[in-house]
């Protein structure tokens, strides 16, 4: 029996028309393996599964919270595993990006914004791949961070002036300031 989560991921990326041809080559993949798989949303799904994450813009959106994450070593958007009480990946997206800034009255735009594949070794123990699915929020206006345990450090960085090593964020980001 297929959950709400894999119900909503199906038809949020139905539903989601994206900029160019290599988001939309990447929304049909998703598509496929969410066809294949009933488990695609759960972490247990060692084949990969659907991760939710959350590029996070202060009021006045010149700046973006980025977190070090403990694993990787590397500034990254907000974001994480969906568990098994989320409904939907705008659901999930809000509610990590919500536990990792400790900020809450976060506005999260439910249309997804960007979509990529990633190889990684999570809490499975074994090399996996991450579907993440990227969505756009804004914090309140004065909204101040508190690092959960989830991050080394979190913090406002100016949009056009990330840290090193954040390139490959360059495309999300601009995705997300187009919103």
């Amino acid at each position: 029996m297929v959950s709400a989560l894999h119900a909503d991921a199906t038809a949020t990326l139905e539903a989601w028309k994206p900029a160019d041809a290599a988001q939309e080559s990447l929304r049909h993949g998703y598509l496929g393996f969410l066809a294949a798989r009933e488990d695609a949303c759960e972490r247990s799904c060692a084949a990969g599964h659907l991760t939710a994450s959350t590029v996070l813009l202060d009021a006045s959106g010149r700046h973006i919270l980025l977190t070090l994450h403990p694993r990787v070593g590397r500034w990254l958007q907000l974001g994480g595993h969906c568990e098994p009480g989320d409904t939907s990946l705008a659901d999930a997206a809000l509610r990590e990006a919500t536990e990792e800034s400790g900020i809450t009255g976060l506005s999260l735009d439910p249309e997804p914004v960007h979509l990529d594949v990633h190889p990684v070794t999570c809490s499975l123990g074994v090399p996996t791949r991450h579907f993440d699915v990227r969505f756009v929020a804004r914090a309140p206006e004065g909204a101040q961070p508190m690092a959960s345990d989830e991050s080394d450090d979190l913090r406002w960085w100016p949009v056009h002036q990330l840290p090193p090593g954040t390139e490959d964020l360059t495309e999300l980001i601009a995705a997300a300031l187009d919103r």
